[in-house]
């Protein structure tokens, strides 16, 4: 059996677009779901999102555990041996507060695969496979979240670029999710099932075409 590790933030964890922060999608319909039955029983997928979690940094007002570096070490440790980890983050490191461009935000997970590769936390202490995923790009109407990522919309339509560019530069597999689906307008950054079931199918394809023994 070969394990996945999803690390990612509100879209891995499966927020309801425009619910409440406890509302989430059940297992079958988060894109981590999809993935795992599109997969078959010879994989088993491991789901590690988080709601405002970032790449790389604190948050001074939801707090340090929001840090995906922080808890990123820990959770491969808890879970290896590994065979693929993606991970798909960075819309949070757009909120105005971190006044990050896209090209810092891909730095951010560039760090994130260094880290990955420096604990080795694939079978028999070798290096695992590493998936990058850009996020769909927001919607230009956030509703209420405008302030919070004010002037994040243009830096999110440039984080798939930024994306591939780091992940070309280390060797890793990449994939630009708003390529197969968009986010809902009930709040423009978040993804309703429709959009988790074509993420969770397209990222299995590309799962089988790595090639695995």
């Amino acid at each position: 059996m070969h394990t996945v590790l999803c690390f990612g933030d509100s879209n891995t964890h499966g927020q309801v677009p425009g619910g409440l922060p406890t509302s989430r999608y059940p297992f079958p319909q988060r894109w981590g779901g999809v993935l795992a039955r599109e997969l078959g029983p010879s994989w088993h997928v491991i789901e590690e999102g988080l709601s405002g979690r970032t790449t790389v940094r604190d948050d001074p007002i939801e707090g340090a555990l929001k840090n995906g570096r922080t808890y990123l070490r820990p959770c491969l440790m808890s879970h290896a041996p590994l065979d693929l980890i993606i991970l798909m983050l960075g819309t949070n490191d757009l909120k105005a507060r971190f006044s990050q461009p896209a090209s810092e935000v891909a730095m951010g997970i560039g760090c994130l695969i260094h880290d990955i590769r420096e604990l080795s936390p694939g079978p028999e202490g070798k290096q695992p496979e590493i998936m990058v995923v850009s996020p769909p790009p927001m919607r230009d109407d956030i509703k209420q979240w405008e302030q919070i990522f004010k002037g994040a919309q243009a830096k999110s339509h440039e984080l798939a670029l930024q994306f591939e560019i780091v992940a070309d530069s280390l060797e890793v597999h990449f994939f630009d999710a708003g390529s197969v689906c968009s986010c809902d307008p009930r709040d423009g950054f978040h993804i309703d099932e429709v959009a988790h079931e074509a993420l969770g199918t397209a990222l299995a394809r590309e799962v089988e075409a790595i090639g695995w023994k």
